[in-house]
């Protein structure tokens, strides 16, 4: 099992194990692949010990993610909030930041789970 950037990565087509880091897609994931020469197709568990280190350093050297990567995306929501503009102030009151309608979606983010009514008859205590 290879370890980058303090995932565990599966053993799947190394195109699709890599996505499991977060900040890392698909599309990323093959110009990574293709800069360092590796075929798209082959499996985590078939690279040998000195590619993963390639793809270890080319991934933590040269691009932001995991740690750093939701460190930068909490403080831009921090700096968004403080200075009090539409889109930090719908991140404190927990609400859709991008447009979204609220009349009848975003439920789930508002909180407003609603369920289905059940019959009207309240159970009867047998003596």
């Amino acid at each position: 099992m290879a370890r980058i950037a303090g995932i565990t990565l599966p053993n799947k087509r190394v195109e699709i194990a890599l996505t499991y880091i977060k900040g890392i897609g698909r599309s990323r994931s093959n110009e990574i692949l293709a800069k360092l020469k590796i075929d798209p197709d082959t499996r985590m568990n078939d690279l040998v010990d000195t590619v993963v280190n390639q793809l270890r350093e080319v991934i933590e050297k040269q691009y932001r993610v995991e740690g750093e990567l939701r460190r930068d995306v909490s403080a831009n929501i921090k700096r968004l909030k403080e200075i009090g503009c539409y889109r930090g102030l719908r991140h404190i009151r927990s609400l859709p930041a991008r447009g979204q309608r609220t009349k009848t979606n975003c439920r789930t983010v508002r909180g407003n789970v609603r369920r289905t009514m059940a019959s009207g008859r309240t159970k009867v205590d047998k003596k």
